[in-house]
């Protein structure tokens, strides 16, 4: 009877100890920082980026010579950029452009997310006016026959707000509001005999801004 006194009291204080040391390890267990956890992925997006989320306006450039950096690597002559523009490609998704999305008469950034930025390497001339060599970006004012394109030097903004006071050339330019339609609003230049265009389509308009090289 003594022995399994013995034996029960040792069997308690022995259970006691490792609960006692568990609890130990426990507490002194830091807990998991945030930076080791996974991120929880939405629910409806099976290819989320781990990173920051794709965005919905992808990014695009043109240059010109169109697809100078293919024809830089492809060919041996020496070849240089004459202008690229950059900028991010909103879509319709069933909207009308001048229902839903932009106003007659009121400033457009050309496209989303950042302002659009527009560089020449070269001086180049824009009706009858010289442009010189630089960064600009670029916005519209847009009207039922005609668009304003500006050149400003307000550059790395986000483009929804224009400061007047920065812009440096003024361009109006025909559109035509019954061409081919375009899902996703689009800016490429294009070789016009040994001069260029930038043409911009979105919805079933097109203007285009002649350059002289």
């Amino acid at each position: 009877m003594l022995k399994q006194l013995v034996n029960c009291c040792l069997l308690l204080t022995l259970s006691a100890f490792l609960a006692c040391n568990n609890k130990t390890q426990q507490q002194e267990k830091p807990e998991q920082p945030d930076y080791f956890k996974t991120p929880e992925q939405p629910a409806n997006n099976t290819a989320a980026s781990s990173y920051s989320s794709v965005d919905i306006s992808p990014m695009d450039m043109s240059y010109f010579p169109v697809n100078f950096p293919i024809l830089k690597i492809s060919t041996d002559s020496a070849i240089s950029p004459v202008m690229r523009v950059i900028y991010s490609r909103p879509h319709l998704s069933g909207r009308k452009l001048f229902k839903d999305l932009i106003k007659y008469n009121e400033p457009w950034r050309l496209g989303a997310n950042e302002a659009t930025e527009i560089t020449f390497y070269k001086n180049v001339t824009i009706q009858n006016q010289k442009v010189l060599a630089g960064r600009y970006i670029m916005y519209c004012i847009p009207q039922e026959d005609k668009w304003e394109l500006i050149l400003n030097s307000n550059v790395d903004t986000w483009g929804l707000k224009q400061n007047k006071a920065k812009d440096v050339y003024k361009f109006t330019v025909p559109v035509i509001s019954n061409y081919k339609y375009e899902e996703y609003f689009t800016m490429e230049f294009e070789a016009v005999e040994k001069n260029a265009e930038l043409r911009i389509n979105w919805d079933t308009y097109q203007a285009s801004l002649p350059i002289q090289l």
